[in-house]
């Protein structure tokens, strides 16, 4: 081979090894400028309450594929202005461990990988409230290794910027009880014909209980497995402390 071909070679070697760098840093940037944009949101959103969220959005839109006209029911209320019942309701139902881990309760995901292990399909998940928020802000429904990496650094990001009041301020404010229901506030008057500030321990642990399944429930208010459900979630409510 002439020192020419080699020369040529050697230079389209180097060529697509520049191109593969490069492709790294702009991978690797993008991936930055995506969670710069999360963080943002989320330093914003600890003192300004977000408008509505990802999964409000797209609940939106599926229902106004069969009602054009349709819209969301949810009022805003804040921290003070919501009955310590349900606070100690929805932690004792969704995440027991709320205000001792740093937003992962790897205990509980262990608990529930073995659990569905044992059942041969999934039975019960280990998402935590605040990594219930974080899907909600901002993700999908899809399922995937990478959805699920994402949900976990927003996670991280939630905790380090907001307190835990806060993030169970916002939870109770976004969270489904219904179709086209949201927030606890319109949950406690639909249900109940009272303010969330209001609300009973029975009350309080009803709604709880039918937070894995608001559409499901919403329509079936005499099932029997919600009342059960709704009988523990009280009795457990009273070693819970709200923060």
């Amino acid at each position: 081979m002439s020192s020419r071909a080699i020369t040529a070679a050697g230079g389209g070697g180097h060529d697509w090894g520049r191109i593969i760098g490069w492709s790294v840093v702009a991978v690797f940037t993008a991936v930055l400028a995506v969670q710069a944009w999360y963080l943002g949101h989320i330093l914003w959103w600890t003192r300004v309450d977000p408008p509505d969220t990802r999964f409000m959005r797209a609940t939106l839109d599926e229902l106004r594929e069969t009602r054009p006209q349709a819209r969301l029911r949810q009022q805003w209320v804040p921290y003070t202005r919501i009955s310590p019942n349900l606070k100690r309701a929805v932690i004792a139902a969704e995440d027991a461990n709320f205000t001792q881990h740093d937003g992962v309760d790897w205990d509980a995901i262990e608990r529930a990988y073995d659990q569905n292990l044992k059942r041969g399909r999934v039975v019960r998940g280990g998402s935590t409230i605040s990594m219930q928020l974080a899907k909600n802000l901002f993700l999908t429904g899809e399922r995937s290794y990478l959805r699920k990496a994402q949900e976990l650094a927003i996670t991280f990001m939630l905790e380090a910027a907001m307190d835990k009041a806060r993030i169970l301020e916002i939870y109770l404010n976004v969270a489904q009880w219904g179709g086209d229901l949201f927030g606890c506030e319109a949950a406690a008057r639909h249900y109940f014909g009272v303010g969330a500030a209001d609300l009973s321990p029975t009350q309080a642990a009803r709604l709880a209980a039918m937070l894995p399944r608001p559409r499901y429930y919403e329509t079936r208010r005499g099932d029997p497995a919600l009342a059960r459900r709704a009988t523990l979630i009280q009795r457990g409510m009273g070693v819970i402390e709200a923060p």
